[in-house]
């Protein structure tokens, strides 16, 4: 037992030890360079399945290794560390960076769901869109971490809500011999009788039976006892604690999909569009306005899909109740609006850094679409003479560094006299501001990413790869595009985002090229499925944060996640097969993309 101990303490440096050791056979036994590059692929590749080591510093390795093979001289390595990404990156951070110092997030979210209504039903979904038009500017995990707070009051609200008119009908019924209810975090005690509850849909009905309702009463009794037992008082009702599963489950979903829709929304696509780029430079074909026509139908299908199998899986679907327009609100749905109306009038007015925030919010969105939106010039044709020197991460960087110029209050000082004098101003967000927001193992880890495929094309193995990949032509295209993206959905479960498509697509752009498709064809869906981390808590940060909250079990996850991601890979391939066909013109073998020629390796 004590061996046992000793090797689970250090599993981690054994599993580096043993992989290390394993593996050398490859590079010795074959001496080649695509060999020398497999070993450190395959070792990145374990290094970031297991996280033996952090993802940042398993990023490091191709720096390390590929000089020491003879595969890239240090400096060329080093270069891949830093590219047009991480300019684009460091704009999108400013921006997400004022808009939280400044609360601008929270407003937005706030007013949309005031928008949609409190109806539990269309309250769910106000939070969906709302969550998913803040991810697609923010990252994933600041956006579900701050929505989270704020569906967390309202669910609890509806539960106090709803005690408080259980209450009251109880009072009416059988007189004063309720036992007690305390509302606001103290915990619910009830007598005997107050098991004799109503459900919800008893409580429309007008006056009824006294019978009947004893016979309701014991009916949802026994349910409610056993709900309160399992749970330890948490919730009243199962259907409070199916809303709660359904709210967590809203936002980290559609947190995830409001991502797919820019191509700054998650990391996923901004790594994508680096490698594509650099492996495809006389394409010119994905930016951001190319990006956002693409994934912006799979977003909002896929949004309201996931909308509707939450829907039913937890709370059922009942019209009556969605489409009740006119109607008065119940007591419920009074003290959900006022839980929302509240939060938004703690924000006050919007004051002038909030406005300035969405005023530089508006204008880099506009300038990354209207730079070269395909339809029409944009105005980087007024740059005809530097064509494709300009890319968004100049959009990012002009608006980036005006959050450093502009603003926001002054500075003052009291001087020896007692007077209060303006010394200096505060911009908009400060270094420091900034450092906390910025990514940087994000940042190291699609640098090696980028140095990991600079090796396998300088080595050889890309081309190797793609030549034992082409017996695969001989499968129909959308099998083999259903194959890849149901592959990626799979490993992106248990392996980060990031390290996924990253370890993935210098193998899947080879595999195009081999079968002669276009490369678009096979890496676009497999791109958007590397998002589809929907089953366990540790498959993305989102999913961790809403089952800290202690609502969800691990099956829970599974089950209703199962559903979201045979839905999302099938929007996906719906997509894929219409809507950009003619905007990438998918079904020809495009010019930009290099002719292989197959011929047999001794």
């Amino acid at each position: 037992m004590k061996l046992l101990n000793t090797i689970l303490v250090y599993r981690r440096l054994i599993l580096i030890i043993l992989t290390l050791l394993l593996l050398l056979p490859l590079p010795l036994t074959i001496q080649t360079k695509e060999a020398e590059c497999a070993y450190t692929l395959f070792v990145v590749a374990i290094f970031w399945i297991t996280e033996a080591l952090p993802l940042s510093i398993t990023a490091l390795l191709p720096g390390l290794m590929f000089p020491l093979f003879g595969i890239m001289p240090s400096k060329d390595v080093a270069s891949a560390y830093f590219k047009d990404f991480h300019l684009l990156l460091i704009g999108v951070i400013c921006l997400a960076t004022s808009i939280e110092k400044w609360n601008l997030h929270k407003r937005i979210a706030l007013r949309m769901v005031m928008m949609v209504g409190v109806n539990p039903v269309w309250l769910t979904l106000g939070f969906m869109i709302s969550t998913a038009f803040l991810s697609m500017w923010l990252s994933n995990t600041s956006t579900a971490a701050m929505v989270m707070p704020i569906v967390e009051a309202v669910a609890q609200q509806i539960i106090s809500a709803e005690a408080e008119i259980e209450a009251t009908q109880m009072t009416n019924f059988s007189g004063p011999t309720n036992h007690g209810l305390e509302i606001d975090g103290i915990k619910f005690q009830y007598g005997h009788k107050s098991d004799d509850c109503l459900e919800k849909n008893d409580l429309k009905e007008k006056a009824p039976p006294a019978s009947r309702y004893r016979n309701d009463a014991r009916k949802s009794s026994g349910k409610m006892e056993s709900e309160k037992n399992s749970e330890g008082g948490r919730y009243r009702t199962r259907k409070d604690h199916m809303m709660c599963k359904l709210m967590c489950l809203s936002i980290t979903y559609s947190s995830t999909i409001g991502g797919l829709t820019t191509i700054t929304g998650t990391s996923t696509n901004l790594i994508f569009a680096e490698h594509f780029n650099l492996r495809y430079p006389d394409c010119q074909c994905i930016n951001f306005g190319s990006w956002f026509l693409l994934s912006f139908p799979v977003a909002i299908i896929l949004l309201f899909l996931c909308w509707i199998w939450l829907q039913w899986f937890f709370l059922g679907f009942n019209l009556k109740e969605m489409f009740k327009c006119g109607k008065t609100k119940t007591m419920k749905e009074q003290a959900c609006a006022n839980v929302i109306k509240e939060e938004y009038q703690k924000l006050g007015p919007m004051r002038v850094p909030e406005i300035i925030t969405l005023v530089l919010f508006i204008i880099m969105a506009l300038l990354w679409f209207s730079r070269d939106p395909g339809f029409l010039p944009g105005w980087s044709s007024l740059f005809s003479q530097y064509s494709g020197f300009a890319t968004d991460s100049t959009v990012a960087l002009i608006v980036g560094m005006l959050f450093f110029l502009i603003p926001a209050k002054k500075l003052t000082k009291t001087t020896p006299t007692g007077e209060i004098i303006a010394f200096d101003y505060s911009p908009l967000i400060t270094w420091k501001e900034f450092q906390s927001f910025m990514p940087w193992d994000i940042a190291i880890l699609v640098g090696g990413g980028f140095a990991l495929a600079d090796g396998c094309e300088h080595s050889g193995l890309s081309l190797w790869i793609g030549q034992q990949l082409t017996p695969l032509g001989s499968l129909p295209v959308w099998s083999i595009i259903l194959i890849s993206s149901l592959l990626v959905t799979s490993l992106t479960e248990v392996v980060s985002n990031p390290a996924t498509i990253t370890l993935l697509l210098p193998i899947l752009a080879p595999l195009a090229e081999a079968i002669h498709v276009n490369p678009l064809y096979v890496l676009l869906p497999s791109t958007l499925c590397t998002s589809f981390a929907f089953l366990l808590p540790i498959a993305n940060p989102p999913n961790a944060i809403v089952f800290s909250y202690g609502h969800l079990k691990v099956i829970d996850m599974v089950k209703a996640g199962l559903g979201i991601n045979i839905v999302g890979v099938a929007v996906v391939m719906l997509g894929i097969f219409t809507w950009m066909v003619p905007m990438f013109d998918l079904h020809t073998y495009p010019s930009w993309a290099p002719e292989i020629t197959n011929h047999t390796l001794p």
